[in-house]
């Protein structure tokens, strides 16, 4: 074939081709019953339908303003991937957040801190790996991965939180942030493991095994645990789905379990827990004590109890036989179920040793859409409205506080802290450092970095012996920047931040204290 007769061949091909193609479009599309778009405009309708499937990765990347994707906006993502890989919150030029609109400012001092005042622990330095930017521009990015020291920021001993004092094994917590549960099925053994080994190094810090129960992957990096059981007793349960106590008190005698949890609610899904049938592995049906490949749906509330009394009688007997604190975890909805639960612990001097409050604005790995936008109160009303009915019937000294609910950055932290919190869990921030791009197809088992699934060829993508620093650079980071808050607010540790170091300004300008805010919460509520 001639040069000429080649290139009039490769012409014929570039035009009939495309031709064929949308021809094909136009018999098959315009005949089709399903979409009527389709059946009109065959080709333009495809194109439509093409534009509506990226839709959401063209506004991530191209259209939605650095503050305004849902549910992590393009400046939120920055805020934990960065301190994730270069160990650092450090900007310039000024912030982007609008002054004009509501939110809530931390209380600054006249006569900060200094450093070398804070009552904090960094005598052990910690190895690390994090990045350094050797070269960037346009069209080229080259980074090092290099060793690093770090400091831990932890609570001194004298600062150390303790769950459950009077328990045969207290767990004594020497740093304010911790994992929130999130478990192994919902997320791949990668992830897992990844989050063991970076919490693992940062020390002083605990892991939530979500209620899908305790696995290898939970235990690999030497975190201390949080074990928590959900209305399906996943983990802990006969075959006939009863509670297992000796199974139990197996579980809780592996010295790195130091509490456990029992689900009440979560904050976007305040009913049980689900996994799809695609996720339940026969290692996961093992170790939920399920069958393999069938979907796990848990009851909405535990079976075992039905009220405050027989929730108090089940907590006591599952402290009696593991030693260990007990908790639990719940969602806000009203004052009146605060105040039954605090007026029994008052009468009885029994109850949960911690409760972990999740604000509706939490993360989960399948709900449905109108628990998660409608059902429950958001975490910061949610906190001051626990917190203050605790000390209303004289039992705040009895019970730790865990927050819950986008609680990603040291400001937020604070303010958590400030409104009543002891303590905070962090769950999908957790899930950036190692690679969540927020795709959102965390039900579906198709994760495409690799976090929430369990396909082993998806699961690939993540390497744990890169991805584990990444969990500690950002835990680490957060622990400083708290402390550089806390000194800026003038107290000497994050565990003396309280209500007056907090301030609320609303749409109008003006500033509130939160006890102004609290009583507004009440009438609201009421």
């Amino acid at each position: 074939m001639t040069g000429i007769a080649l290139e009039l061949f490769i012409i014929i091909l570039l035009i009939l081709v495309p031709l064929a193609f949308f021809l094909y479009l136009y018999l098959f599309d315009a005949k089709q019953t399903q979409h009527a778009v389709l059946r009109n405009y065959p080709v333009l309708g495809k194109v439509r339908y093409i534009l509506e499937k990226i839709g959401p990765e063209m506004r991530q990347y191209l259209f939605d303003h650095d503050t305004e994707g849902k549910p992590f906006s393009r400046e939120d993502y920055q805020n934990v991937v960065l301190p994730a890989k270069y160990q650092t919150n450090m900007i310039s030029f000024g912030s982007k957040r609008d002054f004009d609109r509501e939110g809530y400012f931390i209380r600054n001092a006249m006569f900060p801190k200094q450093r070398e005042e804070m009552r904090v622990d960094n005598t052990v330095l910690i190895d690390t790996k994090k990045y350094k930017i050797i070269d960037d521009d346009l069209f080229k990015r080259k980074e090092q991965f290099i060793d690093a020291k770090a400091k831990p920021w932890l609570l001194t001993e004298e600062d150390a939180i303790v769950i459950g004092p009077n328990c045969r094994n207290p767990f004594v917590v020497r740093g304010q942030i911790g994992m929130s549960g999130m478990s192994y099925g919902a997320l791949g053994n990668r992830a897992i493991t990844a989050f063991s080994n970076g919490l693992g190094m940062a020390q002083g810090t605990w892991m939530n095994t979500g209620e899908g129960g305790l696995s290898p992957y939970h235990l690999k990096g030497g975190v201390d645990i949080i074990l928590q059981i959900g209305p399906g007793l996943f983990g802990v349960r006969t075959k006939d789905g009863k509670m297992d106590f000796e199974e139990l008190k197996r579980k809780a005698e592996i010295p790195q379990v130091k509490a456990i949890e029992l689900k009440l609610a979560q904050g976007a899904k305040t009913r049980g827990g689900h996994l799809e049938g695609s996720k339940v592995t026969p290692e996961i049906a093992e170790i939920r004590k399920l069958e393999p490949w069938k979907t796990a749906d848990s009851p909405n509330r535990f079976h075992e109890f039905h009220d405050i009394p027989s929730m108090f009688q089940f907590i006591s007997q599952i402290r009696e036989v593991t030693g260990l604190p007990v908790g639990i975890k719940i969602v806000v909805g009203n004052v009146s179920d605060l105040e039954s639960l605090a007026d029994f612990m008052k009468k009885t001097g029994e109850g949960p040793d911690f409760i972990t409050v999740d604000g509706s604005e939490g993360g989960t790995g399948a709900t449905y859409q109108e628990l998660a936008d409608s059902v429950g109160l958001p975490i910061k009303p949610a906190i001051m409205l626990l917190h203050r009915t605790l000390i209303k019937y004289g039992v705040r000294d009895r019970v730790k506080i865990i927050a819950s609910g986008k609680l990603f950055t040291p400001d937020r932290i604070a303010v958590a802290l400030g409104m009543g919190a002891d303590l905070v869990n962090i769950a999908r921030a957790f899930m950036m450092t190692v690679g969540c791009i927020m795709a959102q197809r965390c039900h579906t088992n198709t994760c495409p970095v690799g976090v929430a699934t369990t396909d082993p060829k998806l699961q690939k993508a993540l390497v744990i012996e890169e991805k584990q620093y990444r969990v500690l650079n950002y835990l680490l980071t957060l622990r400083e920047g708290l402390f550089t808050t806390a000194a800026a607010a003038g107290v000497s540790s994050p565990v003396e931040l309280n209500a007056s170091h907090v301030a609320y300004q609303d749409d109008k300008g003006r500033i509130y204290s939160l006890d102004q805010l609290f009583d507004h919460y009440l009438q609201e509520i009421s």
